[in-house]
């Protein structure tokens, strides 16, 4: 099973580099798998540790994929890291193993400390439909436009029915910058 989450890693300068990214479980380990070439690759092959933050803030998911990186961060308890301020729990990892991939690299990292800072309300129809969407962002170079529209335009339901100022934000830059790829014109059909 894949899981979602934000990702932060330290860059070379020390500030936090945050990255929306799927990761499973295998026993007690977390395993990231981040694609080559990326700056989470790189910070987890030099400094060997991360932070999962867990939140149910779409914009952050959303705004990490559209160049919105600078969001309030909090140092991690018991890594050199950050964590993100407004995340509803977060664990802090370290690698203790890896595996190399011509594409997509493979880290085992063990929980060194981890906690929760706010009780989870439950799900959104927007909130899923913002990050699916985010995952359509991601796949833009390999997926034909066609089903691209499409599924914006069934996603685009859920946002009309249940979105929040936040998930509407989130929405509105995901859309835009699929807006600007040049394989993919989505604006007929999200006008309807």
């Amino acid at each position: 099973m894949i899981y979602e989450a934000v990702i932060s890693t330290r860059n070379v300068d020390g500030s936090a580099h945050f990255s929306p990214m799927g990761y499973r479980v295998e026993g007690d380990k977390v395993v990231l798998a981040p694609f080559v070439p990326s700056t989470t690759l790189e910070n987890l092959r030099r400094d060997r540790q991360a932070v999962l933050n867990f939140t149910d803030d779409v914009s952050v998911i959303a705004g990490c994929l559209t160049g919105r990186r600078d969001w309030p961060v909090v140092a991690a308890e018991a890594i050199r890291g950050w964590r993100l301020s407004m995340t509803l729990a977060h664990r802090e990892l370290v690698v203790v193993n890896s595996s190399d991939d011509e594409s997509r690299p493979n880290f085992y990292l063990m929980t060194e400390f981890e906690q929760s800072h706010a009780p989870f309300r439950g799900f959104n129809r927007a909130q899923a439909a913002v990050v699916e969407a985010a995952i359509l962002l991601t796949r833009l170079d390999w997926l034909a436009a066609e089903k691209v529209s499409q599924e914006l335009a069934y996603l685009s339901i859920a946002i009309g029915k249940t979105a929040g100022p936040t998930e509407r934000l989130a929405w509105d830059w995901i859309v835009e910058a699929i807006q600007c790829h040049p394989r993919h014109d989505v604006s007929a059909v999200l006008d309807n």
